[in-house]
């Protein structure tokens, strides 16, 4: 039942306003904000259209947005890591596996775009795929957000009322079209995670949508916008802004935010991207002139996909046999343009210029010598 009480964050929230919220979302700051997060989406999607193989893409930023997304809730592991596991996750720690489960959320959810729009049944698979188990909305009282001082909020309780609410959030994002996209994502974030469906996985799974969602109205070409970066290094005001909309509604402070967010990780990724091309030139540049023999398009495709690769992939993509495969990659490690590790039983091969360009903030490499 929606209580009128006032909101105190030892009560569940049930009284938690529906969307659109009773003032205006779209004030001159926002919609300024709009204009220029716009611009640095579009240059984006221009960046990725670059690519000549998507896959580059589609493999490594969703990877590093499930790991920045993952250790916002404090689950902890390196993309390295995740890298290294992305082919052999059964043999990774349980918070490597849980963060590859979100890159696998994010690209399922992608995919089934076409098949349907975005909605609380794209909730409901979203969350059980990062979780590994199936999840559904919360049936029982209990669940409580807690912060340094004791209880900051509680959610609402019952599922009648949580699927209301969920009910009205789908209906924000695809029948509020007076308001901008950008805003809609922003605002119907706030409430997802003041709704908080689940028992667990709720701020994951907010911010798998978020791409989603940008995606499903034509602002994002593919699922590549490192977002959680932006929310990982302003982790305390993201969580101040939330609650400042709950006890406040401080509306504006929380859209600008979260549309900053979006402009700044959409002109990081843009620059990483960049970088990522000419590392790719660069590499078949080296390899064409100290390796002709194993110089193959398709080969230089696969390491820029698959920052680590086992013989066994050369085969899969019909590069090579196995004996020639093998061949092929310890001609690279000779090079320089490799170096090969031990995983179990298995032998990997990795290629350190990419991975450390992937894996820290700097947008250069050192050439070939």
């Amino acid at each position: 039942m929606n209580s009128t009480r006032p909101w105190h964050p030892q009560r569940p929230h049930n009284a938690l306003p529906e969307l659109p919220p009773a003032v205006d979302l779209e004030t001159k700051p926002v919609l300024k904000q709009c204009v220029t997060a716009r611009a640095a989406l579009a240059d984006l999607n221009r960046a990725a259209d670059q690519i000549p193989n998507p896959g580059m893409l589609e493999i490594s930023l969703p990877l590093l947005e499930a790991q920045a997304s993952s250790e916002i809730e404090n689950i902890v592991t390196s993309a390295d890591t995740m890298f290294r596991h992305l082919r052999a996750q059964e043999a990774a720690d349980p918070a490597t596996r849980e963060a590859l489960r979100y890159r696998t959320a994010l690209l399922e959810g992608f995919a089934g775009l076409k098949a349907s729009p975005l909605g609380a049944e794209t909730v409901e698979r979203v969350c059980s795929r990062i979780k590994g188990t199936p999840m559904h909305v919360r049936r029982d009282p209990g669940t409580v957000i807690a912060g340094p001082t004791g209880i900051v909020y509680t959610p609402p309780v019952g599922e009648t009322r949580i699927r209301e609410l969920l009910a009205n959030w789908e209906d924000f994002l695809h029948r509020a079209d007076d308001v901008d996209p950008l805003v809609r994502m922003a605002a119907a974030h706030y409430q997802f995670e003041a709704i908080h469906p689940f028992t667990d996985g709720n701020g994951r799974t907010g911010r798998v949508l978020n791409t989603l969602f940008l995606v499903e109205q034509g602002l994002l070409s593919r699922p590549i916008l490192y977002l959680s970066r932006h929310i990982i290094a302003h982790r305390a005001e993201y969580y101040r802004l939330l609650l400042d909309v709950t006890r406040a509604s401080a509306w504006e402070p929380w859209l600008l935010y979260m549309l900053q967010g979006v402009e700044e990780t959409a002109t990081w990724t843009t620059t990483k991207i960049e970088a990522v091309l000419r590392l790719r030139d660069e590499t078949e540049r080296f390899v064409r002139e100290h390796a002709p023999k194993t110089y193959r398009p398709s080969l230089i495709d696969l390491l820029f996909e698959q920052p680590y690769c086992r013989i066994a992939d050369l085969v899969d993509a019909d590069i090579a046999g196995r004996q020639t495969a093998s061949r092929y990659l310890h001609a690279l490690v000779e090079i320089g343009v490799l170096r090969d590790r031990r995983l179990g039983r298995e032998r990997l091969f990795f290629h350190p210029k990419l991975l450390q360009l992937l894996t820290e903030e700097p947008h250069e490499f050192i050439a070939y010598r």
